[in-house]
Protein backbone atom coordinates (compact mmCIF):
# COMPACT_ATOMS: atom_id res chain seq x y z
CA UNK A 1 0.00 0.00 0.00
CA UNK A 2 1.40 3.47 -1.07
CA UNK A 3 1.01 6.89 0.68
CA UNK A 4 0.72 9.90 -1.01
CA UNK A 5 4.17 11.09 1.45
CA UNK A 6 6.33 9.39 -0.85
CA UNK A 7 7.27 8.86 -4.35
CA UNK A 8 9.06 5.67 -4.49
CA UNK A 9 10.84 6.42 -7.87
CA UNK A 10 12.96 8.61 -5.41
CA UNK A 11 15.84 7.37 -4.03
CA UNK A 12 17.59 7.94 -0.62
CA UNK A 13 20.83 10.53 -1.65
CA UNK A 14 24.17 8.78 -0.70
CA UNK A 15 26.88 10.18 1.25
CA UNK A 16 26.62 13.80 2.94
CA UNK A 17 23.80 14.80 0.81
CA UNK A 18 21.31 13.48 3.07
CA UNK A 19 23.08 16.13 5.60
CA UNK A 20 22.77 19.16 3.63
CA UNK A 21 18.95 18.09 2.79
CA UNK A 22 17.83 17.49 6.57
CA UNK A 23 20.12 20.27 8.33
CA UNK A 24 20.65 23.81 7.32
CA UNK A 25 24.10 24.87 6.59
CA UNK A 26 25.45 20.95 7.17
CA UNK A 27 26.36 21.27 3.21
CA UNK A 28 29.35 23.18 4.30
CA UNK A 29 30.38 20.66 6.74
CA UNK A 30 33.26 19.16 4.52
CA UNK A 31 34.38 22.12 3.38
CA UNK A 32 37.70 22.83 4.95
CA UNK A 33 37.73 26.54 3.33
CA UNK A 34 36.73 29.76 4.29
CA UNK A 35 35.84 32.49 1.81
CA UNK A 36 37.09 35.61 1.99
CA UNK A 37 35.17 38.59 2.96
CA UNK A 38 35.76 42.32 2.78
CA UNK A 39 36.44 44.41 5.50
CA UNK A 40 33.39 45.63 6.36
CA UNK A 41 30.78 42.85 4.78
CA UNK A 42 27.97 41.90 7.18
CA UNK A 43 27.25 38.24 8.06
CA UNK A 44 24.01 37.14 6.09
CA UNK A 45 21.92 35.03 7.33
CA UNK A 46 18.91 33.73 6.36
CA UNK A 47 16.32 35.34 8.91
CA UNK A 48 17.46 38.97 7.86
CA UNK A 49 15.78 41.03 5.01
CA UNK A 50 18.49 41.75 1.89
CA UNK A 51 18.98 45.35 2.52
CA UNK A 52 21.07 47.51 0.48
CA UNK A 53 24.45 48.38 1.50
CA UNK A 54 24.89 51.83 1.15
CA UNK A 55 28.51 51.31 -0.19
CA UNK A 56 26.27 49.84 -3.37
CA UNK A 57 24.00 52.77 -3.75
CA UNK A 58 20.76 51.41 -1.91
CA UNK A 59 18.08 53.47 -0.71
CA UNK A 60 19.46 53.63 2.83
CA UNK A 61 22.88 54.91 1.63
CA UNK A 62 22.04 58.77 2.84
CA UNK A 63 21.53 57.20 5.86
CA UNK A 64 24.85 58.42 8.02
CA UNK A 65 24.05 55.76 11.00
CA UNK A 66 24.64 52.18 9.99
CA UNK A 67 21.45 50.13 10.80
CA UNK A 68 22.71 48.29 13.96
CA UNK A 69 22.29 51.88 15.36
CA UNK A 70 18.87 52.46 14.75
CA UNK A 71 16.11 52.72 17.66
CA UNK A 72 14.04 49.68 17.39
CA UNK A 73 15.98 47.21 15.27
CA UNK A 74 19.24 46.89 17.01
CA UNK A 75 17.99 44.33 19.72
CA UNK A 76 16.22 42.57 16.91
CA UNK A 77 18.80 42.00 14.48
CA UNK A 78 21.56 41.09 17.13
CA UNK A 79 19.06 38.48 18.61
CA UNK A 80 18.12 37.18 15.07
CA UNK A 81 22.11 37.22 14.18
CA UNK A 82 23.22 34.91 17.17
CA UNK A 83 20.30 32.58 17.03
CA UNK A 84 20.97 32.14 13.04
CA UNK A 85 24.99 31.59 14.67
CA UNK A 86 23.79 29.04 17.47
CA UNK A 87 21.94 27.37 14.57
CA UNK A 88 24.63 27.04 12.02
CA UNK A 89 26.99 25.86 14.33
CA UNK A 90 25.33 23.36 15.88
CA UNK A 91 24.05 21.80 12.24
CA UNK A 92 28.20 21.87 11.36
CA UNK A 93 28.83 20.18 14.64
CA UNK A 94 26.31 17.18 14.20
CA UNK A 95 27.09 17.52 10.44
CA UNK A 96 31.37 16.92 11.03
CA UNK A 97 30.47 14.64 14.09
CA UNK A 98 28.37 12.62 11.77
CA UNK A 99 30.95 12.23 9.33
CA UNK A 100 33.68 11.33 11.56
CA UNK A 101 31.37 8.24 13.28
CA UNK A 102 30.52 7.32 9.74
CA UNK A 103 34.20 7.21 8.60
CA UNK A 104 35.16 5.71 11.61
CA UNK A 105 32.80 3.02 12.41
CA UNK A 106 30.77 2.74 9.65
CA UNK A 107 27.28 1.46 10.30
CA UNK A 108 27.87 0.47 13.78
CA UNK A 109 24.31 -0.19 15.50
CA UNK A 110 23.26 3.25 17.77
CA UNK A 111 22.65 2.57 21.25
CA UNK A 112 22.66 -1.41 20.71
CA UNK A 113 24.41 -4.32 20.41
CA UNK A 114 25.31 -5.31 16.73
CA UNK A 115 23.83 -8.64 16.03
CA UNK A 116 26.68 -11.00 13.77
CA UNK A 117 26.06 -13.90 11.43
CA UNK A 118 29.57 -15.73 11.05
CA UNK A 119 29.77 -17.60 7.67
CA UNK A 120 32.31 -20.62 8.41
CA UNK A 121 32.53 -22.94 11.15
CA UNK A 122 35.38 -24.09 10.75
CA UNK A 123 38.79 -22.60 13.17
CA UNK A 124 38.52 -19.33 12.36
CA UNK A 125 34.91 -18.95 12.81
CA UNK A 126 34.55 -20.83 16.13
CA UNK A 127 37.31 -18.48 17.03
CA UNK A 128 35.55 -15.48 16.10
CA UNK A 129 33.01 -16.67 17.78
CA UNK A 130 34.01 -17.63 21.34
CA UNK A 131 35.91 -14.37 21.28
CA UNK A 132 32.81 -12.20 20.75
CA UNK A 133 30.87 -14.12 23.31
CA UNK A 134 34.03 -13.97 26.18
CA UNK A 135 34.32 -9.76 25.45
CA UNK A 136 30.95 -7.92 25.02
CA UNK A 137 32.40 -4.67 25.48
CA UNK A 138 33.07 -5.12 21.66
CA UNK A 139 29.34 -4.57 20.93
CA UNK A 140 28.91 -7.68 18.80
CA UNK A 141 26.52 -10.92 19.51
CA UNK A 142 27.30 -13.78 17.30
CA UNK A 143 23.55 -15.18 16.10
CA UNK A 144 24.62 -18.57 14.73
CA UNK A 145 27.20 -20.11 12.69
CA UNK A 146 26.89 -20.57 8.65
CA UNK A 147 28.44 -23.88 7.10
CA UNK A 148 27.62 -26.09 4.30
CA UNK A 149 30.33 -28.70 4.99
CA UNK A 150 28.97 -29.63 8.26
CA UNK A 151 26.19 -31.15 9.79
CA UNK A 152 23.64 -28.52 11.32
CA UNK A 153 23.38 -28.48 15.12
CA UNK A 154 25.06 -26.95 18.14
CA UNK A 155 24.85 -23.42 16.52
CA UNK A 156 25.82 -24.45 12.87
CA UNK A 157 22.87 -24.27 10.03
CA UNK A 158 23.15 -23.75 6.33
CA UNK A 159 24.05 -20.81 4.32
CA UNK A 160 20.94 -21.12 2.24
CA UNK A 161 19.06 -20.09 6.08
CA UNK A 162 20.91 -16.58 5.96
CA UNK A 163 17.26 -14.83 4.97
CA UNK A 164 15.64 -15.91 7.79
CA UNK A 165 18.22 -16.01 10.05
CA UNK A 166 19.00 -12.74 9.50
CA UNK A 167 15.15 -11.06 10.28
CA UNK A 168 14.17 -13.64 12.62
CA UNK A 169 17.48 -12.64 14.83
CA UNK A 170 17.68 -8.54 13.23
CA UNK A 171 20.79 -9.44 12.33
CA UNK A 172 23.46 -6.48 11.48
CA UNK A 173 26.48 -8.00 10.09
CA UNK A 174 27.72 -10.99 7.87
CA UNK A 175 31.68 -12.01 8.91
CA UNK A 176 33.09 -14.13 6.38
CA UNK A 177 35.17 -16.55 8.23
CA UNK A 178 38.05 -18.23 5.71
CA UNK A 179 35.70 -19.43 3.08
CA UNK A 180 36.37 -21.72 -0.07
CA UNK A 181 33.06 -21.80 -2.33
CA UNK A 182 33.85 -18.92 -4.99
CA UNK A 183 30.43 -19.42 -5.76
CA UNK A 184 28.88 -20.06 -2.34
CA UNK A 185 30.65 -16.69 -1.27
CA UNK A 186 29.78 -14.53 -3.83
CA UNK A 187 25.72 -15.65 -3.23
CA UNK A 188 26.01 -14.97 0.61
CA UNK A 189 27.66 -11.09 -0.23
CA UNK A 190 24.61 -10.65 -2.71
CA UNK A 191 22.03 -11.60 -0.14
CA UNK A 192 23.45 -9.82 2.60
CA UNK A 193 23.31 -6.65 0.60
CA UNK A 194 19.98 -7.09 -0.81
CA UNK A 195 19.13 -7.86 3.24
CA UNK A 196 21.21 -4.43 4.18
CA UNK A 197 23.81 -5.78 5.99
CA UNK A 198 27.43 -5.53 6.71
CA UNK A 199 29.70 -7.79 5.02
CA UNK A 200 33.00 -8.38 6.51
CA UNK A 201 35.90 -11.08 5.44
CA UNK A 202 38.82 -12.47 7.26
CA UNK A 203 41.43 -12.31 4.08
CA UNK A 204 43.96 -14.91 3.28
CA UNK A 205 47.02 -13.44 3.61
CA UNK A 206 49.49 -16.03 3.64
CA UNK A 207 51.08 -15.67 6.63
CA UNK A 208 51.51 -11.72 5.77
CA UNK A 209 50.05 -8.66 8.10
CA UNK A 210 47.95 -5.77 6.16
CA UNK A 211 50.02 -2.87 4.95
CA UNK A 212 46.86 -0.64 5.71
CA UNK A 213 44.46 -0.35 8.63
CA UNK A 214 42.11 -3.06 8.92
CA UNK A 215 39.83 -4.02 12.21
CA UNK A 216 40.91 -7.40 14.56
CA UNK A 217 38.88 -9.60 16.61
CA UNK A 218 40.32 -12.08 18.26
CA UNK A 219 43.86 -10.78 16.52
CA UNK A 220 42.22 -12.15 13.34
CA UNK A 221 41.72 -8.94 10.74
CA UNK A 222 38.49 -7.90 8.85
CA UNK A 223 38.33 -6.53 5.51
CA UNK A 224 34.67 -4.94 4.75
CA UNK A 225 33.09 -5.83 1.60
CA UNK A 226 30.16 -4.09 2.05
CA UNK A 227 29.14 -0.97 4.42
CA UNK A 228 25.21 -0.02 4.87
CA UNK A 229 25.92 3.97 5.93
CA UNK A 230 23.17 5.11 8.50
CA UNK A 231 22.34 9.18 8.47
CA UNK A 232 24.01 10.00 11.69
CA UNK A 233 23.03 13.37 11.88
CA UNK A 234 19.55 12.67 10.70
CA UNK A 235 18.63 10.35 13.40
CA UNK A 236 20.64 12.59 15.90
CA UNK A 237 18.50 15.01 14.61
CA UNK A 238 15.27 12.96 15.21
CA UNK A 239 16.47 11.99 19.04
CA UNK A 240 16.58 15.74 19.77
CA UNK A 241 13.26 16.28 18.14
CA UNK A 242 12.16 13.65 20.29
CA UNK A 243 13.54 15.31 23.33
CA UNK A 244 12.27 18.48 23.02
CA UNK A 245 9.22 17.70 21.56
CA UNK A 246 8.41 15.27 24.31
CA UNK A 247 9.56 17.28 27.27
CA UNK A 248 8.12 20.84 26.41
CA UNK A 249 4.39 18.40 26.13
CA UNK A 250 5.35 16.76 29.29
CA UNK A 251 5.96 20.50 30.77
CA UNK A 252 2.70 22.44 29.10
CA UNK A 253 0.51 19.59 29.78
CA UNK A 254 0.67 18.47 33.32
CA UNK A 255 -2.49 20.01 34.23
CA UNK A 256 -4.45 18.00 31.80
CA UNK A 257 -2.64 14.67 32.47
CA UNK A 258 -3.13 15.12 36.28
CA UNK A 259 -6.86 15.63 35.86
CA UNK A 260 -6.91 12.49 33.45
CA UNK A 261 -5.42 10.74 35.40
CA UNK A 262 -8.16 11.75 38.49
CA UNK A 263 -10.92 11.21 35.82
CA UNK A 264 -9.63 7.39 35.12
CA UNK A 265 -9.44 6.86 38.71
CA UNK A 266 -12.92 8.52 39.64
CA UNK A 267 -15.10 6.55 36.89
CA UNK A 268 -13.33 2.85 37.68
CA UNK A 269 -11.03 1.24 40.09
CA UNK A 270 -7.55 0.70 39.94
CA UNK A 271 -4.84 2.40 38.87
CA UNK A 272 -4.80 5.52 36.26
CA UNK A 273 -1.65 4.32 34.45
CA UNK A 274 -2.06 0.83 32.23
CA UNK A 275 1.71 -0.63 31.84
CA UNK A 276 2.00 -3.51 29.39
CA UNK A 277 4.92 -5.10 27.89
CA UNK A 278 5.76 -4.12 23.91
CA UNK A 279 7.74 -5.05 21.08
CA UNK A 280 10.56 -2.64 20.41
CA UNK A 281 13.24 -2.25 18.51
CA UNK A 282 14.76 -5.82 17.32
CA UNK A 283 12.14 -7.32 19.28
CA UNK A 284 13.37 -5.85 22.72
CA UNK A 285 10.10 -5.73 25.16
CA UNK A 286 9.83 -2.54 26.72
CA UNK A 287 7.29 -1.23 29.53
CA UNK A 288 4.90 1.36 27.73
CA UNK A 289 2.52 3.61 29.65
CA UNK A 290 -0.66 4.70 28.69
CA UNK A 291 -4.03 5.64 30.66
CA UNK A 292 -6.16 2.98 31.73
CA UNK A 293 -9.33 2.81 29.50
CA UNK A 294 -10.20 -0.70 30.43
CA UNK A 295 -11.42 -2.44 33.64
CA UNK A 296 -8.80 -4.05 35.74
CA UNK A 297 -9.76 -7.85 34.07
CA UNK A 298 -9.39 -6.54 30.40
CA UNK A 299 -6.54 -8.94 30.04
CA UNK A 300 -7.90 -11.83 31.29
CA UNK A 301 -11.03 -11.01 29.29
CA UNK A 302 -9.43 -10.86 26.16
CA UNK A 303 -9.08 -14.36 25.29
CA UNK A 304 -12.68 -14.91 25.29
CA UNK A 305 -12.76 -12.11 22.75
CA UNK A 306 -10.82 -13.51 20.05
CA UNK A 307 -13.37 -14.88 17.94
CA UNK A 308 -14.96 -11.24 17.98
CA UNK A 309 -11.68 -9.71 16.15
CA UNK A 310 -11.71 -7.54 13.52
CA UNK A 311 -8.44 -7.28 12.62
CA UNK A 312 -6.80 -9.48 9.54
CA UNK A 313 -3.79 -10.52 11.26
CA UNK A 314 -2.01 -10.63 14.41
CA UNK A 315 -3.12 -7.45 15.89
CA UNK A 316 -6.39 -7.29 17.81
CA UNK A 317 -9.46 -4.73 17.87
CA UNK A 318 -13.35 -5.22 18.34
CA UNK A 319 -16.13 -3.01 17.99
CA UNK A 320 -18.44 -1.86 21.00
CA UNK A 321 -15.74 -3.54 23.65
CA UNK A 322 -17.00 -4.48 26.41
CA UNK A 323 -14.24 -3.79 28.48
CA UNK A 324 -13.46 -0.31 27.91
CA UNK A 325 -14.84 2.14 30.56
CA UNK A 326 -17.04 5.45 29.67
CA UNK A 327 -13.96 7.91 30.61
CA UNK A 328 -11.99 5.41 28.63
CA UNK A 329 -14.13 5.64 25.23
CA UNK A 330 -13.59 9.34 25.56
CA UNK A 331 -9.67 9.17 25.76
CA UNK A 332 -9.38 6.42 22.83
CA UNK A 333 -11.80 8.89 21.03
CA UNK A 334 -9.31 11.69 20.93
CA UNK A 335 -6.27 9.39 21.61
CA UNK A 336 -5.34 10.50 25.07
CA UNK A 337 -4.66 7.79 26.88
CA UNK A 338 -1.22 7.62 24.65
CA UNK A 339 -0.11 11.07 26.15
CA UNK A 340 1.70 9.18 29.01
CA UNK A 341 4.04 7.65 26.17
CA UNK A 342 5.63 10.69 25.83
CA UNK A 343 7.56 9.29 28.66
CA UNK A 344 8.83 6.43 26.75
CA UNK A 345 9.65 8.87 23.66
CA UNK A 346 11.87 10.32 26.97
CA UNK A 347 13.67 7.17 27.71
CA UNK A 348 14.57 6.55 24.54
CA UNK A 349 12.15 3.90 24.11
CA UNK A 350 10.17 5.24 21.61
CA UNK A 351 9.88 8.08 19.22
CA UNK A 352 7.22 10.75 18.37
CA UNK A 353 6.86 9.01 15.00
CA UNK A 354 7.07 5.63 13.96
CA UNK A 355 5.57 1.91 13.69
CA UNK A 356 3.34 1.95 16.54
CA UNK A 357 4.42 -0.91 19.25
CA UNK A 358 2.26 -4.25 19.16
CA UNK A 359 1.50 -6.15 21.93
CA UNK A 360 3.84 -8.94 22.76
CA UNK A 361 1.13 -12.44 22.06
CA UNK A 362 0.58 -10.35 18.69
CA UNK A 363 4.45 -9.67 18.08
CA UNK A 364 4.64 -13.75 18.80
CA UNK A 365 2.25 -14.18 15.82
CA UNK A 366 4.41 -12.29 13.50
CA UNK A 367 5.63 -14.01 9.80
CA UNK A 368 9.67 -13.63 9.19
CA UNK A 369 8.39 -11.28 6.66
CA UNK A 370 6.84 -8.87 9.05
CA UNK A 371 9.49 -8.63 11.20
CA UNK A 372 12.07 -5.85 9.40
CA UNK A 373 9.15 -3.17 11.09
CA UNK A 374 11.02 -3.76 14.16
CA UNK A 375 14.80 -2.65 12.45
CA UNK A 376 13.53 0.82 13.95
CA UNK A 377 12.14 3.02 17.07
CA UNK A 378 8.61 2.53 17.52
CA UNK A 379 6.61 5.67 17.41
CA UNK A 380 3.39 7.27 19.42
CA UNK A 381 2.21 7.70 15.69
CA UNK A 382 3.25 6.40 12.28
CA UNK A 383 1.67 6.56 8.47
CA UNK A 384 -0.61 3.88 9.38
CA UNK A 385 -2.16 6.08 11.95
CA UNK A 386 -2.96 9.02 9.57
CA UNK A 387 -3.58 7.42 6.37
CA UNK A 388 -5.34 4.11 6.83
CA UNK A 389 -6.56 4.43 10.86
CA UNK A 390 -9.69 2.59 10.09
CA UNK A 391 -8.25 -0.08 7.22
CA UNK A 392 -8.55 -3.22 9.20
CA UNK A 393 -5.54 -5.42 7.08
CA UNK A 394 -2.97 -6.16 9.14
CA UNK A 395 -0.57 -6.30 6.48
CA UNK A 396 -1.75 -2.84 5.00
CA UNK A 397 -0.31 -1.15 8.06
CA UNK A 398 2.60 -3.31 7.61
CA UNK A 399 3.46 -1.99 3.95
CA UNK A 400 3.04 1.65 5.00
CA UNK A 401 5.39 0.38 8.33
CA UNK A 402 7.95 -0.71 5.88
CA UNK A 403 7.42 2.46 3.39
CA UNK A 404 7.96 4.71 6.07
CA UNK A 405 11.68 2.64 7.40
CA UNK A 406 12.66 2.80 3.74
CA UNK A 407 11.44 6.26 2.86
CA UNK A 408 12.57 7.74 5.90
CA UNK A 409 13.04 11.92 6.79
CA UNK A 410 12.87 14.38 9.20
CA UNK A 411 10.57 16.32 6.88
CA UNK A 412 7.90 13.38 6.73
CA UNK A 413 8.14 12.86 10.60
CA UNK A 414 6.85 16.87 10.51
CA UNK A 415 4.22 15.61 7.91
CA UNK A 416 2.91 13.17 10.06
CA UNK A 417 3.15 14.82 13.36
CA UNK A 418 0.95 17.96 11.52
CA UNK A 419 -1.78 15.32 10.07
CA UNK A 420 -1.83 13.45 13.60
CA UNK A 421 -2.57 16.66 15.24
CA UNK A 422 -5.34 17.23 12.58
CA UNK A 423 -6.77 13.43 12.91
CA UNK A 424 -7.02 13.50 16.84
CA UNK A 425 -8.98 16.87 16.93
CA UNK A 426 -11.35 15.03 14.30
CA UNK A 427 -11.86 12.49 17.10
CA UNK A 428 -11.73 9.35 15.09
CA UNK A 429 -10.07 7.23 17.34
CA UNK A 430 -11.39 3.67 18.49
Amino acid sequence: MSSHFFHTGHAKPHGTDWAARLIPGAAFACDRRRPQREVGENLASPFLCNTPSPRHGGKNAANPLPPRWRPGQSWVRSALVRVAGILHSGALMASRWAEREGNQHGTRAVGGMRNVLIVGAGGIGQRLAKHLAAHPELGRSVCGLLDDRKLPGKGVMHTSDLAELARAGFVDEVILAGPHDREKTLWVVRAAQQLRLDVKMVPDLFGCEPTRQTERIAGIPLICLHEERLPVAGLLMKRMLDVAGAGAALILMAPVLALLAILVRLDSPGPALYTALRAGRKGRPFRCYKFRTMVRSADTLKEGLRERNQRKGPFFKVADDPRITRVGRLLRRYSLDELPQLWNVLKGEMSLVGPRPHPLDDFSAYSIEHLPRLDVIPGMTGLWQVTARQNPSFQAGMDLDIEYIHRWSLGMDLKILLKTAAVVLRGSGE
